[in-house]
């Protein structure tokens, strides 16, 4: 492959893994210990994240359980939850904190599943503006005369191969995720 597409195939791999990413917050009715990776507590001055601080592990498939390292981190866990989007109360017992994911409604379901189609249409357009930028690179190219017309135009077709192919990686992780949220 051409060296001057690798730079648009890495956008583009990146774009899918900050999907996945996204995805890996929803929460599908089971318990995910992803979802507090975005949640940051305060230690010693420093926002770190959740798992740096404690063991969260999954004991039981709708229950996340928090074990910090300190006892007196129980209390900020139970804060960065709290104020965190996630939307459930935490329970704590002074050295444990259990989060318990209730059974989503139908309706809090197909919510959901509009969530994650638009998270994919968010990444699709991403992807399309890369193979934007990367068309608008090449015209740049082919009027600096470097290269001939003929090369352009194969850049441009293994951009849209490239472009084609993401696409559907896109279109396969929310059908995948979509799955996952609308089975009871």
């Amino acid at each position: 492959m051409d060296e001057r597409l690798n730079i648009y195939e890495e956008k583009m791999q990146k774009t899918l893994k900050n999907l996945s990413e996204e995805f890996g917050g929803i929460r599908a009715g089971r318990a995910n210990p992803h979802v507090l990776d975005k949640l940051r507590v305060d230690y010693y001055g420093t926002p770190t994240p959740i798992q740096q601080v404690a063991n969260v592990n999954v004991p039981e498939p709708r229950m996340i359980q928090i074990q910090p390292w300190e006892a007196s981190m129980v209390k900020e866990i139970e804060k960065a939850i709290l104020t965190s989007d996630l939307g459930i109360n935490p329970t704590n017992d002074g050295k444990l904190i259990r989060l318990v994911f209730p059974e989503l409604t139908e309706e809090r379901r197909k919510e959901l599943a509009k969530d994650v189609k638009k998270k994919g249409e968010n990444a699709k357009v991403a992807v399309r503006n890369i193979r934007r930028d990367g068309n608008d690179a090449f015209k740049k190219l082919a009027k600096a005369d470097d290269i001939s017309e003929d090369e352009i135009k194969d850049l441009e077709d293994a951009l849209q191969k490239l472009t084609d192919k993401y696409i559907a990686n896109v279109e396969k992780a929310v059908d995948e995720k979509t799955k996952e949220i609308l089975t009871v």
